[in-house]
């Protein structure tokens, strides 16, 4: 061939690098708030040549599975509507840019007070995720995958695949987020007996599951059930087995509509959920940390030996949640006390637990004044009721102390130990898993029903609809029945055909019904020894089982040891969800930022 001829062949067209890509698995709130920080913190840190975000949910972005409008609109929020936010302000503490927005009553123009239903949350929840799109820079679009993410392979140094179910092409990405909230589980030992038993002899038995997915049909009406679980999951069951099969509330009296079972309910406790508190704060907050701050936090970290929760951290949490609890009772209402608050606070802080039970008991007065963590826990501890009919007065008359302790700013202190409580959070989530317990006690007093939901509850009872069982609930399967004792009415005890557990499945990586994440575990991802995915407490990489975090694997969320009280919190007071959102945010746009220099290099 001659040679012009080969300088007249036109060269092979340029093929352009990939766009960047990033997959958030997950578009509920935490996705939703990926995607807000990305798009704050992206003018600093991101000015590559585009991106593509590709959201991975079968679910409705923003709301979610949790907050979908497909759910019955007699299930509420459990917090009021002014102190629901998805926006940080100046008490996050991270490295990006606050950028404020409205509170739910505030985009919804509804009363602060009230508690309104999850459809209108995940209204709020949608409209923040469409903003946040809008606020990403043009370069950057978003991709919605109404799928199931299966698996995540991948060398680590290199582009990730997201399988996703009924695609036979994964989707690339550069890096990986996993998002995906409260999961489904496998049954444990005990649950498979009992559903084993429960096939075998014809009962009916429902394991943890979100209350709002559950069947249940087959819990016929005026026919005994056994409900374990006090929390809120119960509270969603109590309410779609009473009003949710046609009966109502005339004032304080529920008249039913015939249909519904009668709900036989006990738990660890055998009490439910403290009242959400019904008043303001107003005055000086307590000044907060004091006793479990960062420095505490560094110091435990940095213990050779490592620490264990109730010798190492519990004594300072308790002491944290005490100050607050004073502070704020010695401040506000100084005639309920003995002594002056800077000699009490002089010698509270240098005290040791003895020493402060003593002074504590000299400088105030009234045992209600006090503040008891134990008693707390253990409400019903001791305590022995002759027979069923007996407690079920006994705890018509504590939930009625509690509803009103908690509606009386008297008792402000509480509402102090409140704000301890989320300020200890904050702290513990840098210490990783630290056990089931402290989730299941800062639920119980901080995260419980409304009032009015109580309310119904001793309605209910008084109707016969709903019966108490008591403290340290056991369940047995024999004689073709369940049957459930407590040791709050000893050698009592009632049989059923149906048994429903009350309560979220726990997040356990190991038992997760959603391969995705035992497909993580099989590739080396480590774990806790409670089964919680482990990650870097500063930006949510994924770590493995030498403490390597992943490059470009991430996972935030209830399923991991850097969980938070939710993805969404009231408005200043630190939102940990918020800034752990912020450092996955900013970690994503730096690695994606200097793939792109590498790229254009």
């Amino acid at each position: 061939m001659p040679s012009d001829t080969l300088a007249s062949v036109p060269a092979p067209p340029h093929t352009p690098e990939p766009r960047a890509s990033l997959v958030i698995v997950g578009a509920g709130p935490r996705g939703t708030g990926l995607i807000e920080r990305i798009a704050a913190n992206a003018p600093e840190l991101y000015d590559g040549s585009g991106l593509d975000i590709h959201l991975v949910d079968p679910y409705p972005p923003g709301a979610g599975r949790i907050w979908r409008a497909a759910q019955s609109p007699l299930l509420w929020m459990n917090s009021h509507a002014e102190d629901t936010t998805m926006f940080t302000d100046e008490t996050v503490v991270m490295e990006g840019p606050v950028r404020e927005g409205p509170t739910l009553h505030e985009w919804a123009g509804i009363d602060g007070r009230v508690f309104a239903d999850r459809q209108l949350q995940g209204a709020y929840l949608s409209w923040v995720y469409e903003e946040a799109v809008a606020a990403l820079p043009p370069s950057v679009t978003v991709h919605h995958h109404p799928r199931r993410a299966l698996r995540v392979s991948g060398p680590r140094e290199g582009r990730q695949q997201v399988w996703l179910e009924g695609r036979p092409r994964p989707l690339p990405a550069d890096l990986v987020v996993l998002a995906i909230g409260h999961l489904d589980a496998e049954l444990d030992d005990q649950q498979r007996e009992l559903a084993a038993y429960a096939e075998a002899h014809g009962l009916v038995h429902l394991p943890p599951d979100f209350t709002a997915d559950s069947d249940l049909s087959a819990l016929k009406a005026g026919e005994p059930v056994l409900v374990r679980g006090f929390g809120l999951a119960f509270v969603d069951l109590m309410v779609l087995l009473t009003e949710g099969r046609g009966g109502r509330y005339e004032g304080d009296t529920y008249v039913p509509s015939g249909q519904e079972p009668v709900l036989y309910v006990g738990s660890r406790r055998g009490v439910p959920y403290h009242s959400k508190i019904g008043y303001d704060w107003s005055g000086e907050r307590p000044p907060l940390p004091r006793f479990f701050g960062p420095a505490e936090v560094d110091e435990l970290l940095g213990r050779e030996g490592g620490f264990e929760f109730r010798r190492d951290v519990w004594p300072l949490v308790e002491k944290e949640l005490g100050f607050a609890h004073y502070h704020r009772l010695f401040t506000v209402h100084p005639e309920r006390t003995g002594t002056a608050w800077s000699d009490f606070e002089e010698k509270y802080a240098a005290g040791s637990a003895a020493e402060i039970r003593a002074l504590v008991a000299s400088a105030v007065p009234d045992p209600a004044d006090r503040l008891d963590l134990v008693a707390l826990d253990h409400p019903l501890e001791g305590r022995r009721y002759g027979s069923f009919d007996e407690f079920q007065d006994g705890l018509r008359a504590y939930v009625e102390q509690d509803l009103s302790r908690r509606h009386d700013a008297r008792y402000s202190p509480d509402l102090a130990v409140f704000l301890g409580l989320l300020s200890v959070y904050g702290q513990l989530i840098r210490l990783g898993d630290i056990g089931p317990w402290w989730h299941g006690f800062f639920s119980y007093l901080a995260s419980g029903p409304p009032g009015p939901r109580l309310r119904q509850m001793l309605a209910l009872s008084r109707a016969g609809v709903l019966r108490f069982l008591g403290a340290d609930m056991a369940v047995t399967a024999e004689d073709g029945v369940f049957r459930a004792s407590s040791a709050t009415v000893p050698g009592a005890f009632v049989e059923a055909r149906a048994l429903v557990e009350a309560r979220l499945p726990e997040p356990t990586v190991e038992r997760a019904r959603d391969g995705l994440l035992r497909e993580l575990r099989a590739d080396g991802a480590a774990e806790t020894p409670e089964g919680l995915l482990r990650v870097r407490p500063d930006d949510g990489r994924i770590l493995d089982r030498a403490g390597r975090p992943h490059p470009r694997r991430f996972a935030l969320g209830p399923f991991t040891d850097g969980r938070t009280p939710g993805a969404f919190t009231r408005p200043r007071t630190g939102g940990p969800a918020f800034r752990q959102n912020d450092g996955a945010a900013r970690a994503v746009l730096r690695f994606l930022a200097e793939l792109a220099s590498r790229a254009a290099a």
